[in-house]
């Protein structure tokens, strides 16, 4: 057997083939979703796995069907309507051809209302940018709006795009003329079909299943759900064992229940475990690992309490307790939360910030790392009190 070097556990990042864990059933119903042409929305909060779900099922789709072209824009730093055309553009341009010289054809070829500068970096074949005068823009977007759809009839191609972290555009000026501009368009294309994900949740759900937004029912609304412990636990072995190392089912199943099964920092605690144990991982190994993530996540902790209000503060407080009742006199008392008011308006606060979520009408933090540290600044709860048998 090889002795892998590098970490077989990945996070941070789109996860490769090695890193990628299970989640079968919604990579199946993606691929038979968009190969059949069928718009899907993928809601789920962060770090659950989405990106790297969508960018597997995009490549397998591409290896079944030779026919098809899959183009992948991510919203995470793209701050306006321009700025969004203008990526767009670019990417679906660069997915559907393979080199420059075809780059600069297909924008002669298919732009006739708008005339978009275009310029290449250091490397032709990677930098290359398309520069749009706005107020042109503005007037003939649906040029960009309709490219996917004429070059997949052009050149009898299925095109796939998928918008990461979609709910951005709701944040741009004058986003509900460019909402209802997109689904006018995009509705009607037979050879063209969107996949559109975020991590914003109540901003996800507002767009996609508000009856009164242009987008409601798209599509097929798919809201991810966590991956298994059953299924993390052969995982975490498997990788394991590919690098010549030994962990047991039982401290498997630890690391992904101490994670409450949230894929990235799953995927971060078997790393950092990996990465202190010797030929057999031990239940130090693990509290050292632990340790070592909520170290290394403190300071963006540190900083999410920082804005928040006292008063928010002491509302997951309450949550972390067990406090059920939140405008009871009692409860508001004991943990200082002000007035009823005041605990409706930092609820709904501390849910669009997706650091709480409402799980079956009971308040949870959504972020298992983020639990324990607050519970060990506030409570002096030890992080990791697991003893070695």
């Amino acid at each position: 057997m090889i002795i892998m070097k590098e970490s077989p556990f990945i996070f941070g990042k789109t996860v490769s083939e090695i890193a990628f864990a299970n989640r079968e059933n919604e990579r199946k119903r993606i691929r038979i979703n968009l190969s059949s042409g069928i718009n899907t929305m993928i809601i789920s909060p962060r770090r659950w796995g989405k990106s790297s779900l969508v960018e597997k099922s995009f490549k397998e789709i591409e290896r079944q069907n030779k026919n098809t072209k899959c183009v992948i824009i991510d919203l995470f730093s793209v701050g306006s309507e321009e700025e969004f055309l203008e990526l767009f553009a670019r990417e679906v341009i660069k997915s559907t051809s393979t080199k420059w010289e075809e780059w600069v054809g297909t924008v002669k070829e298919f732009f006739h209302q708008l005339m978009p500068n275009i310029s290449f970096g250091v490397d032709p074949y990677t930098d290359f940018k398309l520069n749009f005068n706005w107020e042109e823009l503005k007037k003939h977007s649906s040029e960009i709006l309709e490219l996917p759809e004429k070059i997949a009839k052009k050149r009898n191609l299925k095109i796939i795009i998928g918008i990461d972290e979609f709910q951005n555009i709701a944040e741009y000026d004058d986003y509900e003329f460019l909402e209802k501009k997109m689904r006018s368009y995009w509705q009607r294309q037979q050879n063209t079909s969107y996949c559109l994900y975020g991590s914003k949740r109540h901003m996800m759900i507002d767009i996609f299943a508000n009856p009164g937004k242009a987008f409601y029912k798209f599509g097929d609304l798919m809201f991810l759900e966590k991956i298994k412990t059953k299924d993390w636990i052969p995982f975490i072995i498997k990788n394991f064992k590919s690098t010549n190392k030994i962990i047991s089912e039982e401290l498997a199943e630890k690391i992904a229940l101490l994670m409450k099964n949230q894929p990235w920092y799953v995927q971060q605690l078997s790393h950092y475990t990996w990465n202190i144990s010797g030929k057999t991982a031990k239940i130090k190994d693990l509290q050292k690992a632990l340790q070592e993530l909520i170290s290394a996540n403190s300071p963006l902790f540190q900083k999410e309490i920082e804005i928040l209000s006292a008063t928010q503060t002491n509302l997951i407080k309450a949550i972390l307790q067990g406090e059920e009742q939140f405008t009871s006199t009692a409860t508001m008392q004991k943990y200082n939360l002000g007035t009823p008011r005041n605990v409706s308006k930092n609820k709904g606060v501390l849910i669009k910030s997706d650091i709480v979520q409402l799980v079956e009408k009971k308040m949870e933090l959504l972020d298992p790392a983020f639990e324990l540290w607050f519970k060990w600044q506030f409570f002096q709860v030890p992080i990791y009190n697991l003893k070695d048998k």
